[in-house]
């Protein structure tokens, strides 16, 4: 019960015609449904109706994040605990909130960021058969990741974000990496088994790093290196490896400079598992396996 996995992720976009281009035609998710100023779309293999939203604004950056939860009853009990905790969660019935939405308890974090708690969004299929599909759909566009993977948070207090997280929404912590002074620089959450579904980093109070879509393997990470520097994209890294969580992956941006990841590898994570430390030294190693060091710009965020 309770929180099942990342959900979607609501961006801010100043031109919605370029960026609903760039993520159809170079990211390849399909749209599922426009309004006046937002565009709903989602990665093939996913069912339900979206996972990314784009939202017409003056400026870039995160506008909120979802995670989807079990049973309807679980809002009831998280919107409990965020009472107790003194935080007064927004409900909304399904369609409240736009094409395809489900019951929502929103509230606002202690990191900043407007989160949505979610059930019932519409469910709209992968495009394939249920009796004795093919390993794909056919024509297929761009990079064409099967679904969203995580999403890289920031803000002031990674400390008591991650207490909250892992009190509030039961996320485990799978690795961290601390801060001479004993502080948490950087957690890595989850709650789908894998090495994380969101993750917190040092900076800004409602600071947006990236959304990071998975792929299935190494060469799908070349296949998006290919895609992206044909549609003339700026690549930021990679492909590389990651120390903390063991994954591979590629940085690129949107348009609007929001930052893109593709993501894959990685380990299956228990729930008693012990998570996995990195000291402040070893900082680089744990971001940028193979660099041993992490360059300026990846430290730049948006709020």
């Amino acid at each position: 019960m309770g929180v099942l996995r990342l959900s979607h992720a609501e961006i801010r976009v100043p031109d919605l015609e370029l960026a609903h281009a760039y993520y159809a035609e170079v990211v390849g998710l399909i749209e599922t449904a426009r309004t006046d100023d937002r565009v709903y779309l989602k990665a093939w293999d996913e069912h339900q109706h979206h996972s990314i939203i784009l939202l017409a604004a003056p400026t870039y950056g995160l506008e909120s994040l979802g995670f989807k939860v079990e049973f309807e009853s679980d809002l009831d009990e998280l919107a409990g605990r965020l009472a107790d905790r003194g935080i007064e969660p927004t409900r909304f019935a399904a369609g409240d909130l736009g094409p395809g939405s489900g019951a929502t308890c929103r509230f606002t974090a202690p990191s900043g960021h407007v989160v949505d708690l979610v059930h019932g969004m519409e469910q709209v299929g992968n495009g394939l058969p249920v009796h004795n599909p093919p390993p794909a759909p056919e024509g297929l566009t761009g990079i064409a990741p099967p679904r969203i993977d995580h999403i890289f948070l920031m803000c002031e207090d990674v400390d008591g974000v991650t207490a909250f997280f892992r009190e509030v929404l039961d996320f485990r912590l799978t690795e961290q990496i601390m801060a001479d002074d004993g502080h948490q620089l950087v957690t890595f959450l989850e709650r789908t088994h894998t090495p994380h579904d969101v993750a917190f980093f040092t900076g800004p109070d409602g600071g947006f790093h990236h959304v990071a879509f998975w792929v299935d393997e190494w060469n799908d990470l070349r296949h998006g290196a290919d895609t992206c520097a044909y549609h003339g994209v700026n690549i930021e890294a990679g492909p590389t490896r990651h120390g903390a969580t063991r994954g591979c992956g590629l940085y690129f941006f949107d348009p609007a400079g929001n930052r893109n990841e593709l993501y894959t590898g990685g380990y299956w994570f228990d729930p008693d598992d012990e998570p996995t430390t990195w000291t402040e030294a070893e900082m680089g190693r744990a971001i940028f396996s193979y660099q041993g060091k992490v360059d300026p710009h990846y430290m730049t965020v948006h709020t």
